[in-house]
């Protein structure tokens, strides 16, 4: 990078942080203006007199910030509970080291916390991961996090919703209509993979976009069976641990790439179904290697490619989120120098592969320089 353009990535970077402060004085202000209307509020004689003068802050605030009442109300619910409960993160805020997109996430996520030393982790991991992560790949990281520091509490929240599985239908217009379905994540997960590896399969003389293919297929499969229960018949990459999986030890079973996780409770269920293949991998706690030997030819034995999918899940350069399965295999230290095993491959889509080809290095939110490393994706 010459030096003009880091001068200029560096200033973009420092023009991010004032931006940061900014919002978190907004924030503090809209904070301090809430607390000060409710104690107002609070010295009404009249019951009725207190309830419409605290039914008129998210209308004022609102109007001051040029926010809907809506907006208003759940922007600052989280900023509340970052600024009471979270202290380490509300500091960072207030420094630039994290902007309002982050600490809204964080502060939305902290809500389904009941634990004191469940926020302490929290508040000692958050804003840290945020700092050098994107948005898209915090919120991924706070679902992970949820799920593992209260298991318990996330499972029951689970069964509720599951019980309210559905499928709507809704009109629109040109003779269109949309239909969605809320679904436990790993029967969803089952679908997505499913409908994209045969949308796939079509080849390239089917004029259709992939889009279409797959809205072709669904139609298809959904009024062609009679099937009442769904059967799950392609691949899925869950990742358990071995005491978690037997309901040794209460936990969740969590999607390759991170964006979903199922009480493993329900990944017993899918167990005894009896139609699951099954892949028991040990990676080694120092260098993540998930084979031991060495392959003497470049490209990795399918074996192995499936095994560092499910382990990476995405590519693995900074900020992406592109699925493993769609991405070439890399060797960070090239081949023939770089042997072809397990520690030294790793997923990158094609448009990172090919800039970390031409020596192109990231800059991370924290101002840090590298080339592709693996991502810390743990909680």
């Amino acid at each position: 990078m010459s030096s003009h353009l880091a001068d200029s990535s560096a200033r973009l970077t420092e023009l991010g942080r004032v931006r940061a402060r900014a919002e978190a004085a907004e924030d503090a202000q809209m904070l301090a203006m809430a607390r000060q209307m409710r104690a107002d509020a609070a010295k009404a004689e009249s019951p009725m007199r207190r309830q419409v003068e605290l039914s008129v802050i998210p209308l004022t605030l609102g109007q001051a910030m040029g926010l809907s009442e809506t907006q208003l109300m759940n922007r600052l619910a989280a900023v509340e509970r970052v600024h009471d409960q979270l202290p380490d993160t509300w500091t960072a805020y207030t420094s630039g080291s994290i902007d309002a997109a982050r600490v809204r996430e964080i502060g939305r996520i902290s809500s389904r916390l009941e634990r004191d030393e469940s926020f302490e982790r929290l508040d000692t991991k958050a804003a840290r991961y945020a700092s050098t992560h994107t948005v898209p790949e915090l919120r991924a990281w706070l679902k992970r996090f949820v799920v593992r520091v209260e298991p318990d509490r996330a499972a029951v929240r689970a069964e509720k919703e599951r019980a309210a599985r559905r499928v709507d239908v809704s009109h629109d217009d040109d003779a269109m209509a949309w239909l969605t379905a809320y679904l436990p994540s790993h029967v969803a997960g089952a679908i997505d993979k499913r409908l994209d590896r045969a949308a796939r399969a079509m080849g390239s003389d089917d004029e259709r976009t992939l889009a279409q293919k797959r809205a072709d297929l669904l139609a298809s499969w959904m009024t062609t069976s009679d099937e009442v229960e769904p059967t799950l018949r392609t691949d899925i990459a869950i990742t358990i641990g071995a005491d978690v999986l037997p309901g040794a030890t209460e936990g969740f079973g969590f999607a390759a790439d991170g964006s979903w996780s199922v009480p493993s409770a329900w990944v017993a269920e899918l167990a005894q179904t009896g139609n699951p293949f099954w892949h028991r991998m040990v990676l080694d706690p120092v260098t993540d290697d998930v084979l031991s030997h060495e392959y003497t030819g470049r490209f990795a034995p399918e074996i192995l490619t499936k095994a560092l999918i499910f382990r990476d899940g995405v590519c693995q350069a900074p900020g992406c989120l592109t699925p493993a399965d769609r991405c070439d295999i890399d060797h960070r230290q090239p081949w023939p120098n770089g042997p072809t095993t397990g520690d030294n491959l790793s997923p990158m889509s094609r448009r990172h592969h090919s800039q970390k080809g031409h020596g192109v290095i990231w800059v991370l939110p924290d101002e840090t320089r590298r080339v592709v490393e693996p991502l810390d994706r743990t909680a």
